[in-house]
């Protein structure tokens, strides 16, 4: 039997775990990889499809886009210390985002005069050659090792796979010497390790007890509440918290939703701020949640009691957490959700539905007056170089179907993006979990990658589409024809910057003499014309009576298999 290589077993063990994909920018340290898998291809061999994107940022915000709409992760190949540099912040954001991708690096080669096969043969080999090249991610992973050998490549990979798969799921990194990959076994000393030696542990209900005391406590409750930001990664989960909520007379509101948790259209659906309700909330739920609010501004209610039902409650990731909970579970929520629904509707008397019913009309009451803010919002069009957002986003959602997806990045427009575009479909909205900007163009090549018959809509701020490596997202929507409609909201800088330093110094000299250094200075950002250069349809509208048409000629060109690139001058910063 001919001998076999490393790099040949690595994408071998690939393919045995399901690995459809390969994201990858590579480098001088993949040239064993890169010739196993031209060979795999020139002798019909299966190889995993390779997805060549020009920016790691990008390449792995697509990995987590694919795999936040399948719910498989993949792998992504990256360059040595550069690569995983460019790689981190997307690392952090798919850490936040508890989304399983593989990212491997290679290593520079440690042969320094002929040693081994794949030694040192160029100047990088040098100075790619960190001490701690792990350390430039491992905040941000929850496995890291370094590939010792061949021999173990696909044990390595099991273990790996079932680690970024297993609740709550989040990326791995792997990393891999040059020498190693060349390495070559004869096929007859391989041991395949067994098919089962490692897989993904997932979360599960919880015993019936704890189900019925979960029960007792919200059909007691006078006003309950659900916090929630994340159960909809599990896309069977807003149809269970839909008929819980109606069912008990529960007000959810989503907290700087990731997904889309509870249809905006359902008769509990009370906004995104649970602020204004802490109050009255006697029984309230902290469902897959994050930052349920913001404890410094807001007036909490210490007398209420609290269940914080979590994949992951502790917050193992954040070193500071401190929110209060007489429960705390770690499980499958929606499996939850419906073991309380069953014991609610099997003991619901006329007296609690009663109770029920006027929860139900007090929500009603409350939802027709924001329903008349948000429309009077979306009746001012703004003035010229300075559209209203919340305008822009009623009418690009005039244009949209329910089954368009929308990624989220509007960062001080997020309340814009969120009230003027309601989602009521499962898997049709992403928001940002992490705190790094510049993760949304990748994230819909992802989406568009797994469902190529959806319309994906990204809602990008000018400050984050820089962050976001925008020449690499239309260079590879061009390569891989995945047309994208990018909207950038050019407000003139980073509203963040200003908004927190007035929190901070209301009365200071930066307030005093509006310098906030948060501003673009210069002349006008043709955002678009970055996409143009490769070959996605331009708008450049600052007019709102222009926006209809703009935005009807963008999704003519997203039919025709074009990307589609709209900058609008919002109200300024």
């Amino acid at each position: 039997m001919a001998r076999r290589t490393a790099a040949d077993l690595l994408i071998e063990g690939l393919i045995e775990n399901g690995q459809e994909i390969l994201f990858a920018n590579l480098g001088t340290d993949h040239v064993t990889i890169v010739e196993e898998l031209a060979r795999r291809e020139s002798h019909g061999e299966p190889a995993p499809r390779v997805i060549s994107v020009p920016h790691e940022n990008v390449a792995v915000h697509m990995a987590g886009g694919y795999a936040m709409q399948t719910g498989r992760g993949q792998a992504v190949l990256v360059h040595v210390d550069a690569g995983t540099a460019n790689a981190a912040m997307a690392m952090h954001n798919l850490r936040r985002s508890r989304l399983p991708v593989l990212v491997m690096a290679g290593r520079a080669p440690f042969a320094l005069r002929g040693e081994l096969p794949a030694g040192r043969d160029t100047y990088v080999h040098y100075v790619q050659d960190p001490f701690d090249m792990a350390g430039i991610v491992r905040p941000y992973t929850k496995w890291e090792y370094c590939l010792p050998s061949g021999a173990v490549a696909k044990s390595m990979l099991m273990r790996a796979l079932a680690v970024m798969q297993s609740d709550p799921c989040g990326p791995v990194y792997l990393t891999l010497p040059r020498e190693i990959l060349a390495e070559t076994f004869e096929g007859t000393a391989l041991r395949d390790p067994p098919a089962l030696q490692d897989s993904a542990v997932a979360a599960r209900g919880v015993e019936p007890e704890m189900a019925r005391r979960i029960a007792t406590m919200l059909m007691a409750a006078d006003s309950p509440m659900i916090v929630t930001a994340y159960l909809g990664r599990n896309h069977e989960a807003p149809a269970i918290l839909s008929a819980l909520a109606e069912e008990a007379g529960i007000r959810v509101v989503e907290t700087i939703p990731h997904w889309m948790n509870l249809p905006q259209d359902h008769p509990c659906h009370c906004g995104f701020d649970a602020g204004p309700f802490l109050q009255k909330t006697d029984v309230g739920m902290l469902l897959d949640v994050d930052v349920p609010w913001m404890p410094s501004l807001v007036a909490e209610n210490h007398a209420a009691r609290w269940i914080h039902l979590d994949v992951d409650p502790l917050k193992e990731g954040l070193p500071l957490w401190g929110y209060p909970a007489e429960l705390r579970i770690q499980a499958d929520s929606a499996i939850v959700l419906r073991q309380v629904l069953e014991i609610i509707r099997a003991e619901a008397d006329d007296g609690f539905r009663a109770r029920v019913r006027a929860r139900l009309a007090d929500f009603a009451a409350f939802r027709d007056q924001r329903a008349k803010r948000i429309e009077d919002a979306a009746g001012n069009p703004g003035a010229k170089d300075a559209i209203s957002p919340a305008f822009l986003c009623d009418r690009l959602n005039a244009q949209m179907t329910a089954d368009d997806i929308v990624l989220n990045e509007a960062i001080r427009n997020t309340p814009a993006v969120c009230n003027h575009m309601p989602r009521t479909k499962p898997g049709t909205y992403a928001g940002l979990a992490g705190g790094g900007l510049g993760f949304s163009g990748g994230m819909a090549l992802g989406f568009r990658l797994a469902r190529p018959e959806a319309r994906v809509v990204q809602m990008v701020g000018d400050g984050s589409f820089h962050f976001g490596a925008p020449d690499a997202v239309y260079a590879t929507a061009q390569a891989y024809g995945l047309p994208i409609f990018t909207v950038v909201l050019d407000n003139g800088g980073w509203q963040a910057v200003k908004e927190a330093t007035l929190r901070v110094h209301p009365q200071g000299s930066a307030a005093a003499t509006d310098r906030f250094f948060a501003r673009l200075e210069g002349g006008r950002r043709r955002f678009e014309q970055i996409g143009m250069a490769f070959g996605a349809h331009g708008e450049y509208v600052d007019d709102p009576a222009a926006l209809d048409a703009a935005i009807a000629r963008c999704f003519a060109a997203i039919a025709r298999g074009q990307a589609a690139v709209m900058t609008v001058r919002v109200t300024p910063l």
